[in-house]
């Protein structure tokens, strides 16, 4: 395809595609995709410096933004957007940028990409600032939007790192403060990134935002203790945790849900110091959110 970008070769393996009959495309595509995870695991290190970086600049009370283009973008919005449910987050901690903004997300914009001076104005307009961590997601490490944007959030004293599926050249590595770099090969239908370096970014991404919350005392143990009580089925999950943690009935766990203002993590210190919701807040803030600190460990299998 003479490009060097290994998200542009051909694949060996579906070069007759277009004569294979429906199961022979699902079984191919399958294939290709096992092959996935195991791309991610080699770059566990990396990965792991990713979360690092990510609780420092929680924890000191900076803020997490993604930047991307297309899938990529998207997949970005989408990861910013499931923290406040799932962590209690606030919308402002973790936010998504997408080259073409949000009416991007629903109808391509591609030429959107092309313009590195958008991606540098999307990092002002959102108050980007030293002490943030900025996440350029272009899985072809070349969308000019995304190098606009970390070039920017460099310049405004920010840290950044780059999450891309070929191999990344030392230049690259050297602007950044962590680069990640998944090498899932070429895909089934040349140059379509949605796919296997799609599912790469997903996985990347749910590893870094969740390592993030963890260590930052989202989860207790692993139940999910600071989510946001938004609708019934979260409301049965929050009940479900109080009622197996602290073996009460679910009457109970209503009440506690309900004093302490929808707020898990307030409701098992309630629950396990019998404590007010006040007195249990208090406790919370005395050890930075760490629910372990105040209401010991959750049983095994809970």
């Amino acid at each position: 395809m003479l490009d060097d970008r290994l998200t542009e070769q051909r694949n060996p393996g579906s070069q007759a595609l277009d004569r294979m009959s429906a199961l022979e495309l699902v079984d191919l595509i399958n294939a290709e995709d096992r092959t996935v995870a195991e791309a991610v695991g080699r770059e566990r290190e990396a990965i792991a410096r990713g979360v690092e970086l990510m609780v420092e600049t929680l924890s000191a009370g900076g803020r997490l933004f993604y930047v991307g283009a297309g899938t990529s973008g998207r997949l970005g919005v989408l990861d910013a957007a499931e923290m406040p449910p799932t962590f209690g987050t606030d919308p402002e901690q973790v936010q998504g940028i997408i080259a073409g903004g949000y009416e991007a997300l629903v109808r391509a914009k591609e030429g959107a990409e092309d313009d590195p001076e958008a991606g540098a104005a999307a990092l002002g307009d959102r108050g980007v600032r030293a002490g943030d961590f900025v996440l350029g997601i272009a899985t072809s490490g070349t969308t000019p939007f995304v190098h606009g944007a970390l070039a920017r959030a460099r310049h405004l004293g920010a840290r950044t790192g780059f999450l891309l599926c070929t191999p990344p050249d030392d230049g690259l590595r050297a602007l950044h403060d962590v680069v990640i770099a998944p090498l899932v090969g070429a895909e089934v239908v040349t140059g379509s990134t949605r796919m296997k370096a799609g599912t790469a970014t997903k996985l990347v991404l749910n590893t870094l935002s969740t390592g993030a919350m963890v260590r930052t005392g989202k989860v207790w143990g692993n139940l999910m203790v600071d989510l946001q009580v938004t609708c019934r089925k979260l409301e049965d999950r929050a009940s479900r945790i109080l009622r197996a943690t602290l073996g009460v009935e679910p009457a109970e766990a209503a009440q506690l849900l309900e004093a302490s203002g929808g707020r898990v993590k307030v409701a098992l210190v309630m629950g396990a110091r019998g404590v007010t919701a006040a007195e249990a807040r208090a406790l919370l803030e005395g050890v930075a959110g760490d629910v372990g600190a105040v209401a010991g460990r959750p049983e095994a299998g809970s």
